[in-house]
């Protein structure tokens, strides 16, 4: 790996059961793998990432009890989606409907392309500004993309720097199709929802249009390690605003992170300290992201 670009720390290799049952059904809808030897890193990368494989994933979900999963490209393979490909068309090989994937594509890419990956079982395209080789295409192409992958029901998956959003409000308003948003947009919990960020991101959920992954809490957390109290708040502010799109993810293996990793078993346990209610359980966690992903 290039020297000059930093190692990530690997996930808790060591996730635990959590305390709550997730609902038969529960489908992460944010994951990654990495394997060096076998898939070519983007040499524009940010970030170095450690080996996290399918089988590591599968000993994840199997501890969580996670039955479906959404692979999100992640910026470090660029528009080469080989990785998340393979492991989606592995799993759904095991057990059919098992996985999906959100890919990262080039303007170049053919009508034709685009059919074949929504056999697969691709879903949408991902747009992130946050991390440097995860956006291979500009914002003032993003009307012409949005009108090539809509006839096949797609949407745009962002991430983006929590302080963008405001400026950001003119190109996320103007998309007509739908349109998710990972890791509570990057809004930092200490801001609190008063915050004119999280006031524009309420705004978009209200709209209809938006889509919202109640993951990654560490990232927005002041602490890297729960509790993530300070989280609740935003769960709920979330949840109230957009009740039948708000979905749920690990993140794993939680990407370029450098301080500590949470144990994703604590993950789960703070979803359900944010929405203790089984019914609403259900729908974060299975009738949402099932019709979103069409699984």
């Amino acid at each position: 790996m290039n020297p000059t670009i930093r190692n990530c720390l690997a996930p808790d290799r060591n996730p635990r059961k959590p305390k709550l049952t997730l609902p038969k059904g529960a489908i992460d809808t944010h994951v990654h793998v990495f394997v060096e030897s076998k898939y070519k890193m983007n040499p524009d990368r940010g970030y170095n990432p450690p080996d996290s494989t399918l089988d590591d994933l599968k000993h994840l979900h199997k501890t969580l009890g996670v039955e479906r999963v959404v692979f999100t490209q992640p910026s470090t393979y660029g528009a080469d989606n080989s990785a998340i490909l393979d492991g989606m068309t592995a799993l759904n090989a095991e057990t059919p409907n098992r996985a999906r994937c959100v890919v990262a594509i080039t303007m170049d890419i053919t009508d034709k392309e685009l059919e074949a990956l929504d056999k697969k079982g691709a879903r949408g395209v991902r747009l992130n500004t946050d991390n440097k080789g995860g956006m291979p295409v500009r914002f003032d192409q993003i009307g012409e993309l949005e009108a090539r992958i809509k006839p096949f029901n797609w949407h745009f998956e962002w991430l983006f720097p929590g302080k963008d959003i405001v400026e950001l409000m003119p190109i996320l308003k103007s998309v007509k199709i739908p349109q998710s948003i990972g890791h509570f947009a990057y809004q930092p919990a200490k801001d609190t929802i008063k915050a004119p960020g999280f006031q524009a991101l309420l705004s978009l959920m209200k709209d209809g249009n938006t889509w919202m992954k109640i993951s990654g809490a560490n990232r927005v957390s002041a602490t890297d390690l729960p509790p993530y109290d300070d989280v609740t708040p935003m769960a709920h502010a979330l949840i109230e605003a957009a009740p039948d799109r708000i979905m749920w993810g690990t993140d794993w293996p939680h990407p370029n992170k450098y301080v500590v990793n949470p144990n994703d078993g604590d993950l789960v346990d703070w979803f359900g300290i944010w929405v203790p209610d089984a019914a609403v359980q259900k729908k974060i966690m299975v009738d949402t992201p099932a019709k979103f992903y069409r699984f």
